[in-house]
């Protein structure tokens, strides 16, 4: 899903619960107004009084007071009505409007600022379509637990947490550096990635994230449909990679290379670069492994334009199967 259709289906979301709030007070309002003939008048009177002002703002002559004496009737029939429902069992209030956000009226924006509500679609979207929905629920950077790592690992751990939790507080697409994470599975790579990701996403910028087999395998499949990897279509959803705001490739070098595979690479770091895009980069190949698997073009830009954070320590996982095992 790309940046804009998360957008669009966010305010879609919030339409639809605008249009399902008037629908439900319609229902209610048919409801009472048959069951009471009395408030059926007493409504299709209320509904007189904004014509009345239309007409009297249009009207010539003391506009304001005309207004007013309206304003007044209206408070009148409106109590009436209010002291009918009640007569009748019903509460006073159950006639009117119930929006889920009582602060846009289900609009999406107060004003000419976006509500609240609406931003929370938009995460919401974002952290669907963002590739880690499942993983952000539990790896965050509260859940990160720094017992499994010994003496100058941990010290090392504690330092590229504090990197990442300010990365992720201090995200601006404009000027947040490209970081490469390198070291031995299981050492929580992806956990703080995953972390990084949502902090970034709740604060209402757009990431993908993305394994770098998936992420090659995607513009294998555009190649088949276009002969072409270049992101020039509009709408493609491949766009996603270079126009998101935060861009999450984890494990490289778990993908087949060839020379597909390394030009794919090479034209998503370039872009991003001359955009001022950034990346985040996990891998387990050491820094010789990288410059032997991948070209120099590719290899300068990792190494010259990336922040590296080295991992090291003993696999947590299997620390935690082996701790359950005895336990």
């Amino acid at each position: 899903m790309t940046k804009s259709e998360s957008i669009r289906r966010a305010k879609e979301t919030i339409e639809s619960r605008r249009a399902e709030s008037i629908a439900a007070y319609e229902r209610r309002i048919a409801e009472v107004a048959e069951a009471v003939p009395e408030f059926a008048e007493i409504d299709r009177e209320l509904q007189k009084t904004g014509p009345k002002i239309v007409a009297a703002s249009f009207g010539g002559g003391d506009a304001k007071a005309e207004i007013e004496a309206i304003r007044q009737e209206y408070e009148k029939i409106a109590e009436r009505r209010r002291q009918v429902l009640i007569e009748h069992g019903y509460a006073p209030d159950y006639c009117n409007i119930r929006y889920s956000c009582e602060k846009c009226s289900d609009t999406g924006y107060v004003g000419i600022d976006i509500c609240d509500c609406l931003k929370q679609e938009i995460v919401q979207n974002y952290l669907e379509s963002s590739g880690l929905y499942s993983l952000t629920k539990n790896q965050t950077f509260d859940t990160f637990c720094l017992d499994y790592y010994e003496k100058n690992d941990r010290i090392g751990m504690e330092n590229n947490v504090k990197i990442l939790k300010d990365f992720a507080e201090g995200f601006d697409p404009a000027s947040s550096p490209n970081v490469i994470l390198v070291g031995a599975t299981g050492l929580g790579k992806t956990h703080l990635s995953s972390a990084v990701a949502r902090r970034v996403i709740e604060r209402g910028f757009y990431v993908v994230y993305e394994c770098a087999q998936g992420l090659l395998a995607e513009y294998e499949a555009r190649r088949f449909r276009t002969n072409s990897y270049s992101a020039s279509d509009e709408g493609d959803d491949i766009d996603r990679f270079i126009d998101c705001d935060l861009l999450i490739i984890d494990d490289l070098g778990t993908e087949i290379t060839n020379r597909f595979s390394i030009s794919c690479l090479y034209y998503l770091l370039n872009q991003r670069l001359i955009r001022h895009r950034p990346t985040i980069i996990s891998t387990n190949l050491r820094g010789t492994e990288l410059r032997s698997r991948y070209e120099d073009r590719i290899m300068s830009r990792v190494f010259g334009e990336f922040q590296p954070l080295q991992f090291s320590g003993d696999d947590v996982r299997m620390q935690k199967v082996k701790k359950t095992s005895q336990s």
